[in-house]
């Protein structure tokens, strides 16, 4: 009787401890292959997905970075980064941004301590179930390592991934940024946008190279000086120098101003 008791004993205090465990669900995340909206409107309250703040795996003291989870219901959102290894699931973000009002998009990236520049993923709902999108693509470029940022939020409009897709805000539409040379991602520093927020200007070694990422029409200015100036007195250097125009189409790039002129200065916002 008393071996009988125990055993129910252990079973109902494995039972407790299963009960407090979050569940958690592993995806392997699909490629994004064309320009795709990811909108989805949820039927239910709860049909949305949740960022909570998870504890982070950094030791040291000094390391404050907030960690995040993402639930959809009662489950915990996880990633298979490796498709050829399930052990390879992970759960936590250093970067989460809703890219939707109906919040069932998330823009996230892997909280990584390696030193690397962790993946991004797009997290979706899509028919009551969720859809996990790598924006990843393979680049041969020499000078990835420098380029190859992560998120860069890019204003109110939306961000831009590793100079290689564009999350428009507020919609949810992701676009594959063209690049110069197939086999590599752009080979240059993001550095604005035209005012009707439509074109990005690269600077490259040698020249603006600029993508109008509805279209995927692309446009290089080659440089008339190399600039030497770094930081603020760069972005100086590009209001002198350049002003933005349009073509036949209606498309703003960037071309050499006349240096007789003034420049407005709000053209470059």
């Amino acid at each position: 009787m008393k071996t009988i008791f125990y055993a129910l004993l252990t079973t109902v205090a494995f039972s407790a401890c299963q009960g407090n465990k979050e569940n958690a669900a592993t995806y392997a995340p699909r490629v994004l292959t064309a320009t795709e909206k990811f909108n989805y409107y949820p039927e239910t309250r709860g049909d949305t997905l949740a960022l909570i703040t998870a504890e982070s795996d950094k030791k040291a003291a000094e390391e404050t970075e907030e960690v995040f989870n993402v639930k959809y219901k009662d489950t915990v959102i996880q990633i298979q980064t490796n498709p050829a290894d399930k052990a390879s699931a992970i759960g936590k973000f250093s970067t989460a941004e809703y890219v939707n009002t109906q919040k069932t998009a998330l823009l996230v990236q892997i909280a990584d301590n390696s030193g690397l520049v962790a993946p991004v993923y797009l997290i979706t709902i899509t028919d009551k179930k969720p859809d996990v999108i790598s924006l990843y693509r393979a680049s041969k470029g020499k000078e990835d390592k420098k380029y190859t940022k992560g998120i860069i939020k890019t204003g109110r409009d939306g961000y831009l991934v590793n100079n290689d897709f564009f999350v428009a805000n507020v919609n949810a539409k992701v676009f594959l940024i063209k690049r110069q040379n197939p086999d590599e991602r752009i080979q240059g520093e993001f550095m604005l946008k035209s005012p009707d927020k439509q074109t990005f200007a690269f600077l490259g070694e040698k020249s603006f190279f600029q993508v109008h990422y509805p279209t995927g029409k692309t446009y290089d200015q080659p440089l008339k000086t190399l600039p030497t100036a770094k930081g603020n007195d760069l972005f100086v250097w590009i209001q002198e120098n350049y002003k933005w125009d349009r073509d036949k189409e209606g498309i703003s790039h960037l071309i050499p101003s006349d240096n007789d002129k003034i420049v407005d200065l709000k053209s470059f916002k």
